[in-house]
């Protein structure tokens, strides 16, 4: 009897810690997904709760990604947290909720279907997440919330279109920019046997990067062009790791210019702003994702290469054992193998 309390309080005691580390997951994706609406809000363009960046979305679907669909309450959670205080009635912050949980686990399910890998190192898995993640997921969101505003009042009919595509476009933004800084974060590490001139290249790439979008985005000659030389860079050089922040770092710098009403965004009307600020934000985003995914499956099908020529090497080698060694091969001689 004593053997057997012994293994029921040993299983009780499991199941209270499993339990425990969960709630404190879900408590750590709604504080992260509550914390990235805070920042988000702070460009609202919309009746103080539709901006042209939702990091919040970006965040969900990461975790998702990470945890799996165990998370959604934790993005349940945050969601409330932050539309409660600022939805216009109990019911439209319901399906204001509702939308906003909904979009992110449809766009991990689809992801899933396709068979999406976080590292992101396809050009199936960077079109994947452009057009399944981001494009497709987030038009629940944008719909739903939209009408809910509507239905509420809180949104003339007359405004609805443009509501919904800001709001359309700031959550597919929030996949496309926050969403792979997030993933290559969760696979960082310290690196090692990297030469000063490597590290001092990591460093100057988003610094120029910053530099470089502060002038195009805060003088009136459009000169938005000169940020994609650093892009390209970022992709060649340091693939997703690099790119992705430098991508980050663009569309924050234009969506301040953007709110200031400075620079190429300036003059025009709330619409003609959005449409410039999301094509040219889409585009850096589009260029950074699928432009670094080519070269590291570029990168990973010359290594694979580059194996399968040295074991075809040591096979003719074991075949003909007189025959010399290729350079770089394997110079061991026949009587020593």
């Amino acid at each position: 009897m004593a053997a057997v309390a012994r293994d029921t309080g040993i299983r009780r005691n499991s199941g209270l810690r499993r339990h425990g580390a969960t709630a404190l997951r879900l408590a750590a994706v709604a504080a992260l997904y509550y914390a990235g609406a805070r920042i988000g809000l702070l460009q609202e363009l919309v009746r103080g709760q539709v901006t042209p960046l939702w990091p919040p979305t970006g965040i969900a679907l990461a975790c998702l990604l990470t945890l799996g669909p165990m998370a959604w309450p934790g993005i349940a959670l945050g969601a409330v947290a932050v539309n409660a205080p600022i939805g216009p009635s109990p019911p439209a912050v319901l399906a204001i909720v509702a939308g906003n949980t909904l979009a992110p686990v449809c766009s991990y399910l689809l992801l899933r279907r396709v068979g999406f890998r976080p590292a992101v190192d396809r050009l199936r898995d960077a079109l994947a997440l452009v057009f399944l993640g981001a494009l497709a997921g987030m038009l629940i969101s944008a719909t739903v919330g939209t009408a809910a505003l509507l239905l509420s009042g809180a949104l003339a009919a007359g405004d609805f279109w443009t509501a919904w595509s800001v709001w359309w476009t700031g959550d597919a933004m929030g996949v496309l920019v926050i969403t792979p800084v997030l993933l290559v974060l969760r696979r960082a590490r310290l690196p090692r046997g990297v030469g000063p001139y490597r590290l001092l290249e990591a460093v100057a790439l988003p610094l120029g990067t910053a530099a470089v979008t502060l002038v195009a985005t805060r003088t009136e000659v459009s000169l938005l062009f000169l940020v994609f030389p650093f892009l390209i860079w970022a992709a060649l050089r340091f693939q997703l790791a690099g790119a992705a922040p430098c991508s980050l770092i663009v569309t924050v710098l234009a969506i301040a210019s953007t709110a200031e009403g400075t620079g190429p965004f300036s003059h025009h009307s709330l619409t003609a702003r959005m449409v410039t600020l999301q094509a040219f934000n889409g585009s850096t985003a589009l260029t950074a994702l699928l432009l670094s995914a080519i070269i590291t499956e570029r990168n990973a099908t010359r290594r694979q290469i580059e194996r399968v020529c040295a074991q075809l090497a040591d096979v003719v080698f074991r075949l003909a054992p007189d025959e010399p060694r290729p350079a770089g091969g394997d110079r061991r001689s026949p009587d020593r193998r």
